[in-house]
């Protein structure tokens, strides 16, 4: 089966590739999902709309990536967020609440797609995040989650 990524999917390729997968694993798993379409000669121009977007957001290349890298390992990230008593979270901290710190703490634009944090932060202290930047590099940084006043 002949498919087109609508997202980054591990293993099989980025947005806006055009791949062939299994019948049972386009029709069962990739399309209801929404991370891919049917391929057509329709859907074919949807790519070039797909990948101007991926590459207005994505990091360039390796080189870029590292840099990048650098930049974020040497932030103080601090991220407020409502707590009641003893420190506990009213929810928890989501990977849209990280990206939107590390850009008001001075550092660069990231998709919070590829940000990966630890399970369920719902308390305050520190925390260790990933962020996948490039295929080979990824940056590890720690962000400090303190209570709003």
């Amino acid at each position: 089966m002949k498919i087109i990524l609508t997202q980054e999917v591990s293993g099989l390729g980025a947005a806006g590739d055009i791949v062939e997968v299994k019948a049972g694993y386009g029709r069962n798993y990739l399309l209801p999902q929404s991370l891919a379409i049917r391929w057509s000669t329709g859907a074919e121009k949807q790519i070039v709309v797909i990948k101007r977007a991926r590459s207005a957001r994505e990091i360039r290349d390796r080189g870029h990536a590292t840099e990048v890298k650098a930049q974020l390992e040497g932030l103080s990230v601090k991220l407020s967020v409502r707590a009641g008593t003893g420190g506990r979270l009213y929810g928890s901290v989501t990977p849209a609440e990280v990206v939107a710190a590390v850009k008001s703490a001075g550092g660069p634009d990231l998709d919070k797609r590829r940000v990966e944090l630890p399970p369920h932060i719902k308390s305050t202290g520190d925390y260790p995040v990933q962020v996948k930047l490039h295929p080979e590099v990824s940056a590890a940084f720690k962000v400090s989650v303190v209570a709003a006043k």
